[in-house]
């Protein structure tokens, strides 16, 4: 067998050149590197946490073959997640005149700039856009506009702006379109089956071939910080100035990132982003639609992945919830070995999950509701539109042919330590009838599964109610009655 390829420098395209980089260290962001090494100073610092946009750039990677080009937070984004790829900055969209782009002179003519701090960000974000749907409906840019705040223009003349950029230019002219073979063909050329290692000793981070050789990498170095799409270990090092090294980036691992259906069950790699699974998840369960649309901001999507926020264990993490509902399993992996868990199973404490060292999570398989099955998620948070979540309470249900519950499975975010299912409401509830006095019957059962803490999202008290009136909320939903939405009824425990 031959001996696996390593090269200890970094390769993608920067706009339009090729960049190999020897000397980077495992922490370091894209939007970093930008500004102090590359003197590109368009994209800006806001938050530091992926939340304001400011920052957005473009990073264009090979798909199944297809280069896909998508909006992301350059201030959480890591170096190491780059080889391989084309970034795309604000500067890339100066022509060879002294005319503006499209999308810029849309924003300029339509008022939808003011202070400019934040313009670059909404300009990559609808840039992005344009290239996809260069006549996008006013729901398609609102939801790529989720992830960019504005507090100066506010976001009519942003939209009218948005509207009007196929009338200064075709998308199919513009130079990213006109390049693409060209950039197909290098990005090929880059992906050249080896390991990338840069930096030495524990100062470094790896880049592994394929997903056997991650199970080796993961099996010398147990101890290393899995990297996918960073969306929280970006936090970690922006907001808590945590070590990461040595550091293990998988994003661009093609085994990771498949997603299929077979005899009802849709199976996630552990690398598959929020965006990647959209369309199946939607199509297939719809209730995971809404849901995923309201994880982060479309630049968070694109780059967050269902296996790292099963992976780290967050109590409010919000695809958990849902997929323990579902009754999904998990594939863990160290070396050659395979082990399928439930995904309930994998929570033990805060901070704990059933992982042994060198094992990680390969994939998530997502059985789709039975026809007939009732399948519900419900996220509450301050905003709509905010990703802090203060609970996420998810419901499955089988009814028998009398009107009795035959199964019922329930499961909460941001209630205890882990996400945890309502084992004491569900016993209330498997054999009684479905109706308003047995749901009531059962809420006072939710003190005997959950003492939900008191932090900066909710009072524990404003869980327990929310936590109630979401099971109460189910029922009218599936049942067509009118909600009885008293909430001083249930008062909390």
């Amino acid at each position: 067998m031959a001996k696996l390829k390593t090269r200890s420098e970094l390769r993608f395209i920067l706009n339009g050149r090729d960049v190999a980089l020897s000397d980077v260290a495992p922490d370091q962001t894209l939007l970093d590197w930008l500004r102090l090494s590359r003197s590109l100073k368009g994209s800006k610092e806001g938050c530091a946490e992926g939340d304001c946009g400011a920052c957005t750039v473009l990073v264009g990677k090979l798909v199944a073959g297809k280069l896909v080009y998508e909006s992301v937070n350059a201030c959480i984004r890591f170096m190491g997640s780059l080889d391989a790829t084309h970034v795309v900055t604000i500067e890339h969209l100066a022509g060879a005149s002294d005319t503006l782009h499209p999308v810029q002179q849309a924003m300029v003519d339509f008022h939808g700039s003011q202070c400019g701090f934040c313009t670059p960000g909404f300009v990559m974000s609808l840039y992005a856009l344009w290239m996809k749907s260069p006549d996008p409906s006013d729901a398609e840019i609102e939801k790529a506009l989720q992830g960019n705040l504005c507090r100066c223009t506010g976001y009519e003349a942003i939209m009218r702006a948005a509207r009007a950029i196929s009338s200064y230019g075709k998308a199919a002219k513009d130079p990213l379109q006109a390049e693409r073979k060209a950039v197909i063909a290098r990005l090929t050329e880059l992906q050249d089956g080896t390991r990338v290692e840069v930096g030495a000793g524990k100062d470094r981070f790896i880049v592994p071939a394929d997903v056997d050789d991650f199970a080796k990498v993961l099996e010398a170095e147990p101890q290393a910080t899995i990297v996918a799409g960073s969306t929280d270990v970006g936090l970690w090092v922006t907001k808590h100035m945590r070590d990461i090294s040595p550091a293990v980036f998988i994003a661009g691992i093609e085994g990771l990132r498949t997603i299929s259906e077979d005899k009802g069950v849709i199976s996630i790699g552990a690398g598959v982003t929020y965006t990647e699974a959209f369309s199946l998840l939607a199509k297939r369960i719809p209730a995971l639609g809404p849901l995923i649309d309201r994880i982060g901001g479309q630049q968070v999507r694109n780059m967050g992945t269902i296996g790292g926020n099963i992976a780290n264990g967050s109590p409010i993490g919000d695809t958990p919830p849902p997929l323990i509902a579902l009754d999904a399993k998990l594939t863990l992996r160290k070396g050659k070995k395979r082990r399928t868990i439930s995904l309930e199973k994998f929570f033990i404490a805060y901070g704990k999950q059933d992982r042994q060292p060198g094992e990680f999570v390969e994939a998530v398989h997502v059985p789709i509701p039975e026809k007939g099955e009732k399948f519900a998620v419900y996220k509450i948070t301050k905003r709509r539109d905010e990703d802090i979540t203060a609970t996420l309470g998810a419901f499955s249900l089988k009814l028998a042919k009398d009107g009795t519950v035959a199964s019922i499975r329930i499961a909460y975010g941001g209630m205890a330590a882990t996400p945890k299912r309502a084992t004491a409401v569900e016993k209330a509830l498997v054999g009684k009838p479905w109706t308003e006095a047995t749901v009531e019957a059962a809420m006072a059962k939710y003190a005997e599964d959950f003492a939900p803490l008191t932090d900066m999202r909710a009072t524990a008290e404003y869980r327990a109610l929310a936590a109630r009136n979401l099971l109460l909320r189910f029922y009218t939903e599936t049942t067509g009655t009118r909600a009885p939405f008293q909430v001083s009824r249930y008062e909390a425990a």
